[in-house]
């Protein structure tokens, strides 16, 4: 019986253990809305489901027309698009995010950008957003942080459905996750992180995640992306 007890024990804490790597929200309401345990818990809405209120282009005051709300979900024109950039910066912070990207695309949403260079990636740590089927290594596959740390394992749904990731920034240490797995987890202070930087393309931009505060950015990549039920909640 002792046995059998202390059985049972390990599996509830094996099973609480998980529920906590999984990271689940508040259950959601409907799309681009916040629920009441959500707002709660400090949450607020990045996207109305409507319009691009709350966002710019980057380093302009407007964002580019390109960008259109389809179906209750902010999405580019392919070809002309400028990126997406909100107009608040955010320093520690959770951000969860709806995509689906389309087959073979690529995208990115990238985190501390600031209004230096001529692209949002040559300051921000981007968020990878791919089609797997792609063919990318494994540093560039969905949910890395682009060419610089590769995602755990592969939690893609198929293409054409939409998956739910999440950052989280906190005092540097930050953490993807996909679809209610951690997926990378990083310090932007440690010395294996400058190291990485030193060895990848970012190195040619001394102003690469040197911003300790910053604007979200959703990237034009050339190929179709959908956002929808962006959220984020300020941490202390």
């Amino acid at each position: 019986m002792k046995t059998l007890a202390l059985g049972l024990a390990l599996a509830v804490l094996a099973t609480g253990a998980f529920a906590q790597e999984k990271g689940a929200m508040p259950a959601s309401g409907p799309d681009n809305t916040l629920t009441a345990a959500e707002k709660a818990q400090g949450w607020a809405l990045l996207f109305d489901g409507k319009t691009t209120a709350g966002w710019k282009g980057f380093k302009t005051p407007a964002p580019d027309a390109g960008w259109k709300v389809v179906g209750g979900a902010l999405t580019p024109d392919p070809k002309t698009s400028k990126d997406l950039v909100t107009k608040a910066s955010y320093e520690n912070f959770e951000l969860a995010f709806d995509w689906k990207i389309s087959p073979k695309g690529n995208s990115g949403v990238m985190f501390h950008v600031i209004p230096v260079g001529d692209e949002t990636y040559e300051s921000g740590p981007e968020y990878q957003i791919l089609d797997n089927a792609h063919g990318e290594p494994p540093l560039q596959r969905a949910a890395s942080l682009f060419a610089l740390y590769a995602p755990s394992m592969d939690m893609t749904r198929p293409v054409g459905q939409f998956n739910h990731g999440r950052i989280v920034v906190n005092h540097g240490k930050v953490q993807h996750w996909l679809n209610g797995m951690k997926v990378v987890d990083y310090d932007i202070n440690s010395a294996d992180f400058k190291t990485r930087v030193a060895a990848s393309k970012f190195k040619q931009w001394p102003q690469f995640a040197t911003g300790k505060t910053g604007a979200i950015a959703l990237q034009n990549h050339g190929d179709a992306v959908w956002f929808k039920n962006l959220k984020i909640r300020v941490l202390n």
